[in-house]
């Protein structure tokens, strides 16, 4: 399985920002060139980005498809994008503006039947489960929903099951607790989802300080990770993470 480095962008308002444990309070912006910097990945190597509405994530109604387009006008990248997806419709408009695969997060756990049935209709290659967990005090991984402020009442490896039973094939999985933290990644959370699922790709997501990180994250039997803050903050070299 051959692992994929993908730089991320988080978009609020037309500008590139980072929260801090997905807590909108807590925002640092970075610019507002989006399109430049998709460029200056490819131009360092990149063949993915991970591409985030944050407005979109709060309210609905995805935003970023002229970016989205543009991005794909002016780069050879593929991108996984999401944000704000509520229904079919959403799904099949971000696909028809550019996406290579979609990303599904809040209501992969909401609604699993609903988006069981996207992978069967649009294809498990251009869909993304994305799953934020944190771990309770019995050591069990619960999805924490509405911004993070009460559980789903499924935990993260039973929901990760049904979908691997139904075909997925692409799991982004945040450990909540390290995101934008720059605390590394939750590598024994990796090494146990890999484990559970062997036919599905884990993308680690969260944490990730440097190219060692990355590394780790390849070791620990990922098939991609996500690189955001580090990135922005310009603590790792993306060429180098990518050469890993």
């Amino acid at each position: 399985m051959s692992f994929i480095v993908y730089p991320a962008l988080d978009i609020r308002g037309g500008r590139v920002v980072r929260l801090r444990q997905g807590d909108y309070a807590q925002e640092t912006h970075y610019g507002d060139d989006p399109l430049p910097r998709a460029q200056a990945f490819e131009a360092q190597g990149a063949s993915w980005m991970h591409l985030v509405d944050l407005d979109a994530a709060r309210a609905g109604g995805y935003t970023l498809a002229p970016l989205l387009s543009a991005i794909r006008a002016g780069t050879g990248l593929q991108v996984q994008t999401g944000g704000g997806v509520r229904g079919r419709d959403d799904v099949a408009r971000i696909l028809d503006a550019g996406a290579s695969r979609v990303v599904v997060g809040s209501l992969a756990v909401r609604e699993p039947t609903q988006v069981i049935g996207w992978l069967e209709e649009f294809g498990a290659e251009r869909i993304t489960i994305a799953l934020d967990a944190r771990q309770d005090a019995e050591g069990q991984w619960q999805l924490p929903v509405h911004g993070w402020t009460e559980n789903a009442g499924v935990t993260l490896d039973a929901l990760a099951e049904r979908y691997a039973q139904a075909g997925l094939r692409h799991l982004l999985c945040t450990d909540i607790a390290r995101d934008g933290m720059l605390a590394g990644p939750n590598l024994a959370l990796y090494r146990h989802l890999t484990a559970r699922l062997p036919g599905v790709a884990v993308q680690a997501s969260g944490g990730v300080r440097d190219v060692a990180d990355v590394a780790a994250a390849r070791a620990a039997g990922c098939a991609g990770a996500v690189l955001g803050k580090a990135l922005l903050e310009q603590r790792m070299d993306l060429a180098e993470a990518l050469a890993c």
